[in-house]
């Protein structure tokens, strides 16, 4: 651990008396092990008692922000991906058919939840699914249709009778599907796994 360096006091300052109360808000024993920095070679620290102590918590709160601000920026180095990947919307049929014959040609997968603007569900699981998007990018692209967006043909072709249903796309033709009724963490995970299992069987 590296020194705290060397802090001279004037000779009224050796002993912290101030009349004044100061706050007791901050404790120095509680810092953690990793804040403890060289301040510098030398501080030279007022004599009011008071302001020593404001000094102090003046240079310790500056060094704080600065340690804060290099590990977010180190986070975002370490950073493989984003954290999440906005679901991008399907609003006509005509769209719907581009976008499978695209994914038809680069024989790749590709998920498509079909949602309503009305359903509870589907607003609170999206955020979730866009997480999980975050894990597969930009190898699958997840897709959303907003059923009172297209014809009902088109709903009826997926075979959508129930909101939220996430499906799996490939060749043209759906593949599978999870029915998202239950709870958020299980939904995810059975979509994960129906993920999984279309990977196994085209790297197989």
């Amino acid at each position: 651990m590296s020194p705290i360096g060397t802090v001279h006091f004037s000779s009224s300052t050796r002993t912290l008396q101030p009349k004044t109360p100061y706050r007791q808000s901050r404790d120095f024993s509680t810092i953690p092990r990793f804040l403890s920095f060289p301040i510098s070679e030398n501080i030279y620290l007022p004599r009011n008692s008071v302001s020593f102590l404001q000094t102090i918590h003046h240079v310790i709160d500056r060094k704080i922000i600065r340690v804060s601000k290099e590990v977010s920026v180190q986070q975002q180095l370490d950073d493989d991906g984003p954290v999440s990947v906005q679901l991008q919307s399907i609003n006509s049929e005509t769209l719907f058919d581009r976008i499978v014959a695209e994914a038809q040609q680069l024989q790749e997968p590709l998920i498509i939840v079909w949602t309503a603007s009305w359903c509870r569900k589907c607003i609170y699981l999206k955020p979730k699914l866009e997480k999980l998007a975050a894990n597969y990018y930009p190898r699958l692209r997840f897709y959303y249709v907003d059923v009172n967006t297209v014809p009902h043909k088109l709903v009826a072709h997926a075979g959508v009778t129930k909101m939220p249903t996430i499906q799996l796309w490939k060749d043209s033709k759906k593949q599978d599907e999870v029915i998202g009724g239950h709870k958020a963490f299980l939904v995810i995970n059975e979509v994960r796994q129906m993920i999984e299992n279309a990977t196994t069987v085209s790297n197989d």
